[in-house]
């Protein structure tokens, strides 16, 4: 039996253990991946790195500082004021997220990074207002998800460069994608999500977690017993971390380091003692991040990948010459295939396949290049889309069939409204 079909094997299996809820999305998770690698579909050392991954750590240091500044009055005062602002409207509190998390996802290229940013707030003002954070945290972490790198600003504005990158790789320079052409075919997704998910889709959430919540990382709050001079360093570390995260290339810095230095910097100022900052750690939920990413390279590294790759090649020279075809098929297995591997491997192989069948109809590929990067910046369905979605699965208690059933109807619009208008703005032929 090859690598390939074992890999598919677990995979399989996998994704019923996920279903099941028998037991929890880590332990699924980390027994997939030594069973990956008790069969050579994963070498021994790759699965240790997923250990050390950057995400891990962002996770992990961002969580302990979240913890230290969920102890302040600040904090406590935020979440009121917001509760106040919104008139117990649960509606206006959750619009006011999205956008917030919108914005900020267009200065950091993390999603991951941009939800450890909002997670306390909201968490805190959904308790202040005595609503589920069950309820709220789907909605705004998907449209952060959703929503990332699309403004050509901060970290989206080195999208059009990466992808005149893929088209001078594989020599097609007959055209290229300028800096405001990723926006102009995303700009409806953008708002649509700040729509359906700041307005529509809470409506239609239960109140309770499909999952039991493990290792929540952000508690409810009461009165805040920090010092005064405890109180400031925790307000200045946290908005510190979240303007270091948004200026890292400036600052020379990675991410992970980041939020380590502002984890560290939590306990050197009491804020936190090491035993409170050893508890704000979520092991479920980077254990289930570990496990996941560590899937998805057991497909990528087997040749999953290039072998579904290959078969959609050969399909796509059969269709002929429709714009809206093209665009729907190279939008829709992207999304598909990266919910199972990593949205940049995903890339890699339907970017020069895009490429190629443009090349050989002489076709304008800017159109489909954008559409793919649009669907595998935008998986969210399982843990192993993007290391935000197990981020998001473990905080709020849900697991695959809740993120399908409730993100299902928003995948079929943002396809649609992605297709036609990508595909109508920047036509292959």
């Amino acid at each position: 039996m090859s690598l390939l079909t074992i890999c598919f094997i677990i995979f399989v299996l996998t994704i019923i253990g996920y279903c099941s809820g028998k037991y929890s999305l880590a332990v699924i998770a980390l027994t997939s991946m030594m069973l990956m690698t008790l069969t050579g579909c994963l070498e021994a050392k790759k699965a240790l790195s997923y250990f050390a991954n950057s995400n891990v750590i962002m996770v992990g240091g961002m969580c302990v500082v979240a913890a230290g500044f969920n102890k302040t009055q600040f904090c406590i005062n935020l979440a009121k004021s917001i509760s106040n602002l919104s008139k117990g409207s649960v509606t206006k509190m959750v619009l006011g997220y999205v956008i917030i998390g919108v914005i900020l996802s267009q200065f950091i290229q993390s999603p991951v990074v941009v939800f450890s940013i909002v997670a306390p707030m909201l968490m805190a003002t959904a308790t202040e207002m005595g609503i589920p954070t069950t309820k709220v945290l789907f909605p705004v972490g998907i449209a952060i998800i959703s929503t990332c790198c699309i403004l050509p600003v901060g970290a989206g504005a080195t999208v059009a460069a990466e992808l005149n990158g893929y088209l001078e790789s594989y020599g097609y320079t007959d055209f290229a994608v300028g800096l405001a052409d990723p926006m102009k075919a995303r700009l409806p997704m953008l708002i649509l999500s700040i729509v359906y998910f700041g307005i529509f889709c809470i409506k239609g959430l239960p109140s309770e977690s499909p999952v039991k919540v493990q290792d929540m990382a952000l508690k409810k709050m009461s009165e805040s017993t920090l010092t005064k001079f405890q109180e400031y360093a925790s307000i200045i570390i946290f908005f510190g971390d979240a303007l270091a995260l948004m200026f890292s290339d400036q600052l020379g810095l990675d991410s992970w380091a980041i939020t380590v230095i502002g984890a560290l910097l939590m306990i050197l100022t009491n804020v936190l003692n090491p035993k409170e900052a050893g508890k704000s750690l979520p092991l479920g939920i980077l254990f289930l991040i570990v496990g996941s990413n560590a899937i998805a390279g057991a497909l990528s590294a087997t040749g999953a990948g290039e072998f579904i790759g290959s078969v959609i090649s050969g399909f796509v020279g059969s269709l002929g010459n429709s714009n809206y075809l093209l665009g729907f098929i190279f939008f829709v297995l992207p999304f598909v295939l990266t919910q199972f591997m990593s949205n940049r491997g995903t890339m890699l192989i339907f970017h020069p396949i895009a490429i190629a069948t443009c090349a050989a109809m002489g076709g304008n590929p800017v159109g489909l290049m954008i559409l793919i990067q649009a669907a595998c910046l935008t998986a969210f369905m399982t843990p192993m889309s993007t290391s935000a979605t197990p981020y998001i699965m473990g905080l709020g208690g849900y697991d695959i069939p809740y993120m399908m059933k409730h993100g299902a109807l928003f995948a079929v619009l943002g396809c649609i409204i992605s297709v036609f208008w990508t595909m109508t703005v920047f036509p292959v032929i």
